[in-house]
């Protein structure tokens, strides 16, 4: 019998993004047998407009779970990136080098500095983080312009291609004698005995644990499992310029240069609900301050730019879940796809093959928001 014929499997994941291709490749390393079902085209493919940060400085600030969760995924990365390149996919481009936040005023400089040093009390000290005057700034970042203030540089944080990790981790659970279907989206789900029944509008699978990591498709396949993801669309745009000749020593969060050597830029935030289109006004916002940080960026072409929506919680932060009403199902949302892919590969899928989430998990349960309220 072929994989594509084969109905019963270890895993079935429904999502092929980041989140599921991770959490898959994780299983399947682990010797389990996976399925990917995926609903193809149609999907609102968050993963595929990702910026392709690996970025620890800022985050978790006022969340230490947070904060440990996304230095234990940078810590891994070097390991899972080494991992992938023995499938002999496409390089993912890993520069692990570190990045900046450049600031543009005093004020700027100010409020990012407390938030680190907030953030590295959290840490006990295992986050590291320095202030860089202009002068310092400049012997990295030749070229400032006449506003720039400063940058906090971080040595934990680097970039990926987004595009390539998401085929190198396909190559990796295919190689592993996964499989990967689109045009199937899960639209049923039964417990018969110790099996959990997948149902798509084609076939019937059969499975032992069942993650759903449908992007913002999970607001809905929750209840499916006996679980809510209070989940919504948050759209940012992105720019692309043409390839420039200077090349940049590190990423910073509104801009990073690709291996082709184009300029990639990108930092808005947007509620807009579903909506994708792109909007001259916030991109004109995202361009002004990219040339007041670095002006020759003025001298080069735009050649394409896009929108696409992040899977934002209601406070921001990842919401991992098993359900207690169908053993061996979970459900995972978050937005973080590239900084937490190494974390979801080695740790939340070695949870998920033991069918129970780690205690330093509990802080991203859904049940938080129930707490809030009273």
């Amino acid at each position: 019998m072929t994989k594509e014929n084969q109905s019963n499997w270890d895993a079935i994941i429904t999502g092929g993004g980041l989140i599921g291709l991770s959490i898959g490749y994780g299983l399947s390393i682990r010797g389990f047998s996976v399925l990917i079902l995926d609903e193809g085209d149609l999907d609102i493919r968050a993963a595929r407009g990702n910026f392709g940060l690996v970025w620890v400085q800022g985050k978790g600030a006022y969340f230490p779970s947070y904060a440990d969760w996304t230095m234990r995924s940078a810590t891994l990365w070097p390991q899972f990136a080494d991992s992938l390149s023995s499938f002999g996919g496409p390089s993912i481009g890993l520069n692990q080098s570190g990045g900046l936040a450049v600031c543009l005023s005093d004020e700027e400089m100010q409020q990012r500095n407390d938030k680190l040093k907030n953030l590295r009390s959290n840490q006990n000290g295992r986050f590291e983080f320095q202030m860089l005057d202009r002068r310092e700034l400049e012997d990295l970042m030749p070229g400032i312009g006449p506003k720039v203030v400063g940058a906090a540089y971080c040595p934990h944080d680097g970039h990926v291609n987004p595009l390539y990790l998401m085929r190198a981790l396909a190559k990796g659970l295919i190689e592993n004698g996964g499989l990967i279907l689109t045009k199937n989206p899960l639209t049923d789900v039964k417990k018969i005995g110790d099996n959990i029944i997948v149902i798509t509008p084609k076939r019937r699978f059969e499975c032992q644990r069942l993650v759903l990591a449908a992007g913002l498709a999970n607001a809905k396949l929750a209840p499916k499992i006996g679980l809510k993801q209070s989940i919504q669309p948050q759209k940012g745009q992105i720019i692309i310029t043409e390839k420039l000749d200077q090349k940049f020593a590190l990423p910073t969060l509104l801009m990073r240069q690709t291996e082709e050597g184009g300029i990639m830029i990108g930092d808005s935030h947007e509620d807009t609900g579903f909506e994708t289109g792109v909007c001259p006004k916030i991109t004109s916002g995202i361009a002004d301050r990219a040339i007041a940080t670095f002006p020759k960026i003025a001298e080069s072409n735009v050649i394409r730019s896009w929108a696409a929506l992040r899977v934002m919680s209601r406070d921001g932060y990842p919401i991992y879940n098993q359900s207690k009403l169908m053993e061996g199902a979970f459900a995972i949302s978050c937005h973080s796809g590239v900084t937490l892919a190494a974390a979801h590969a080695i740790d939340l899928a070695g949870y998920i093959a033991e069918t129970k989430l780690g205690a330093e998990l509990e802080a991203f349960s859904e049940e938080r928001f129930d707490v809030q309220k009273t």
